[in-house]
């Protein structure tokens, strides 16, 4: 069995090689130039342990975890050009150091490359995969058309919300873990419990990740708090305190986002922090996470063989926060 820490250096080692050609190089190298920005790759990761749960390591499962990371920077690569961000990690994101039509072709022709890998996958299993890869690049596409559409909404429901993040998110970190078990030659009812343990830890990842913009230390958190309520985005501590607060509250936060004045942070914690939204959000990270270990408690396999995936979870969800 494998650490988290060994399969990262593992994938890294597999995923530096090239993954396009030279010609034309005004397409291919804003691809080449976008994956060098880096990442966790916690997905490909993801794939490989779902398949070491199981067996060992099947060759088959670096080529679906290099299409899974090469779908991950598709998505991403449209998402900035949707965003109109202009740095990922510090660096210019390709529509900003291209333009936007060479970045649009760059994130397709990465999508066409991630099907090639995928095709690469034998007869037994590659039916099964690409019906799960398929399913699963459909909904990361609906997850985000419902993150622009609750930008223009009013009021978004915390369920509404879920169901976004659970799309937008989730989703891929829970097929990446079943696509690694159904080359580890796992059956139907362990694939269903990896699955949702996936998507729920993929889920209290989020509500730690909106509780840490709010709440965080900057130090540990790496960037300055309160980047959300500046920005009016909807997050699960927003969508709680709308739901609890008091009428006073609730024109208050309404005011403060209309306004945007200088000290709205400030003023938006104070009124999280009377609704006890930190406590709520805390409790309900819990109760997700303790969701997802329980399916991984349920699965047929040597607890020893699930000891990697446990240390993940802790790695990723902190309890200090």
């Amino acid at each position: 069995m494998h650490s988290f820490k060994e399969l990262v250096a593992d994938f890294a080692n597999k995923f530096s090689k090239k993954h396009f050609p030279e010609a034309p190089g005004s397409l291919y190298e804003p691809c080449s130039y976008f994956l060098s920005i880096g990442g966790k790759r916690i997905r490909p990761i993801l794939c490989l342990m779902g398949n070491e749960l199981f067996d060992n390591i099947h060759p088959e499962a670096y080529e679906v975890a290099t299409a899974i990371e090469l779908f991950h920077n598709f998505t991403l690569m449209h998402d900035d050009i949707m965003d109109n961000a202009s740095l990922r990690r510090g660096i210019p994101t390709v529509h900003v150091k291209y333009n936007a039509s060479t970045a649009l072709l760059a994130g397709d022709v990465m999508l066409i490359r991630a099907y090639e890998y995928i095709n690469k996958v034998g007869a037994n299993h590659l039916s099964k995969i690409f019906q799960l890869f398929n399913k699963t690049a459909k909904e990361v596409c609906e997850g985000q058309q419902l993150d622009m559409d609750f930008e223009k909404q009013q009021h978004v429901s915390l369920n509404d919300y879920i169901q976004m993040i659970t799309l937008k998110t989730s989703v891929l970190l829970a097929a990446s873990l079943e696509m690694g078990a159904v080359l580890g030659g796992a059956g139907e009812g362990n694939c269903e419990h990896l699955y949702q343990f996936g998507k729920n830890l993929g889920i209290a990842f989020q509500i730690q990740d909106d509780y840490l913009d709010a709440f965080g230390d900057p130090e540990k958190f790496g960037k300055e708090v309160g980047g959300d309520i500046k920005q009016n985005k909807k997050t699960f501590l927003l969508l709680h305190a709308l739901e609890v607060a008091n009428p006073d509250q609730k024109q208050q936060l309404e005011k403060l986002m209309q306004e945007n004045p200088a000290n709205k942070v400030e003023k938006v914690l104070e009124i999280y922090k009377s609704c006890k939204v930190n406590e709520w959000a805390n409790t309900l990270k819990e109760q997700y996470l303790q969701t997802a270990i329980n399916h991984l408690e349920a699965i047929a396999v040597v607890a020893a063989r699930k000891a990697p995936l446990k240390e993940l979870a802790d790695y990723l969800i902190q309890r200090e926060v």
